[in-house]
């Protein structure tokens, strides 16, 4: 079993391929920056990636592309809209960026606070791997929520309001 309070080093390339059989929806893969921290809850697993973040984020988001079983839902942290250049370096070029790096993706900012909390109630039932990167902007992690890639929203909709009808 994995020692959770130690970030593992490996080919992260390798784990993310091994993994992504087994995630399903609610699993989430988070491309992180370097000050993440490694989380004690035994469902998240740390990895560290090294290198570009930018290109870990594209690695990803293709890897998960390729799967035919699952998609991903993007959330970003709505504070790096407000990060000034003067207080992080890179902040311009990294946002610029990252609408290349996903393209045509449609990325959900929301507070910092708000995501790790989704994240960590998701935690509690389902795993989670964290990818670090050496990226030294802050509030530049990407988070991939899982989700099933062969049934929608609007499907799982229709069947719960039929099963809601069928039990009147």
């Amino acid at each position: 079993m994995q020692d959770h309070s130690q970030p593992v080093h490996h080919d992260w390339k390798l784990r993310l391929t091994e993994l992504l059989p087994l995630y399903g929806h609610r699993n989430w893969i988070v491309v992180a920056d370097s000050a993440y921290p490694v989380q004690s809850n035994p469902g998240i697993e740390t990895i560290v990636a090294g290198g570009d973040h930018l290109s870990v984020i594209k690695h990803v988001f293709l890897s998960i592309a390729q799967t035919r079983h699952v998609r991903a839902n993007v959330f970003a942290d709505r504070e790096l809209e407000f990060v000034s250049v003067s207080d992080a370096p890179g902040v311009l070029d990294y946002s610029r960026k990252l609408g290349a790096v996903l393209p045509g993706v449609s990325i959900s900012f929301l507070p910092h606070e708000q995501i790790i909390q989704k994240l960590d109630e998701s935690a509690k039932l389902f795993r989670v791997l964290i990818v670090k990167t050496d990226m030294t902007v802050p509030y530049t992690s990407v988070f991939f929520q899982l989700d099933c890639g062969y049934w929608s929203a609007d499907a799982e909709q229709r069947l719960r309001k039929a099963m809601l009808e069928k039990s009147k």
